[in-house]
């Protein structure tokens, strides 16, 4: 379905980025992969998602907090394939802190790669979907897009963010063939996540279960995680002829999070 259309994916070395890349892959798109790793780790990755989906599959480092290389990302991905016509902002951090305690630093970082990003990202990549009078840009928000918890302002701030400036977009080329949406994942099975699951199983002296559990339990009703071949799944339909019409939405993925 997306063959002969380029894809650049943020922070997609690992988690959630890296499945969404492979449903990409999967349905055709050639890629550009983007985030931190080993170099030889990272190439190994490049090339097994070229051999087993046939497409081609490039890589950039580009730090998303320094602006220059944000936009030279998008650059980069036309210098080397030829264009952007999915661009998915998936790149993201997260810092924990009451609001009176938390760092300014640390609120600059978050806003910088969460947000502003996402902003420079999107510029770079508009002129040439609208001169291809085609595009897709997919933000990957989070339910605290939507809804907020307690010592997280910076992310759900910045998560807020990401789903007014989708919104925005959306208006802005909701005539030229471009729609612009933003994903919004409750708790997501990730190397990250499952490190939290550890830590609270040694903390609080539980089995993997348990701890699996009492994590899910306080918000996500499914007592299931969401895994990031869904969420791809759902970036390859918004990329499909079928969602040609949903535009500035914010889809929930969070097994019920937001029907409380």
């Amino acid at each position: 379905m997306l063959k002969g259309k380029v894809a650049v994916v943020t922070g997609s070395t690992s988690g959630i980025g890296l499945g969404i890349a492979r449903q990409l892959a999967a349905a055709g798109a050639d890629l550009m992969i983007n985030g931190f790793g080993e170099p030889a780790a990272v190439e190994a990755l490049r090339k097994e998602l070229a051999t087993t989906h046939g497409v081609r599959v490039a890589y950039s480092g580009a730090d998303l907090s320094d602006a220059a290389q944000a936009t030279g990302l998008v650059e980069s991905a036309v210098r080397e394939l030829g264009s952007v016509d999915i661009l998915v902002n998936n790149a993201g951090i997260q810092h924990v802190a009451p609001v009176h305690e938390f760092p300014i630093e640390r609120w600059n970082a978050l806003v910088a790669i969460n947000l502003t990003a996402v902003f420079l990202t999107t510029r770079a990549a508009l002129p040439g979907m609208l001169g291809r009078k085609w595009g897709r840009i997919i933000n990957i928000a989070s339910v605290h897009g939507l809804v907020a918890s307690v010592d997280k302002s910076a992310y759900v701030a910045s998560k807020h963010g990401v789903v007014g400036l989708t919104k925005a977009v959306a208006l802005e080329t909701a005539t030229t063939g471009i729609t612009c949406n933003a994903i919004c994942p409750g708790w997501v099975l990730t190397p990250l996540v499952q490190k939290q699951i550890d830590a609270l199983a040694e903390r609080e002296k539980l089995g993997p279960d348990e701890a699996r559990n009492k994590l899910l339990e306080e918000k996500q009703p499914s007592l299931d995680f969401a895994t990031p071949e869904q969420l791809g799944g759902l970036a390859v339909f918004l990329c499909s002829p079928h969602a040609a019409q949903v535009n500035g939405a914010s889809l929930p993925v969070d097994g019920g999070w937001l029907a409380r």
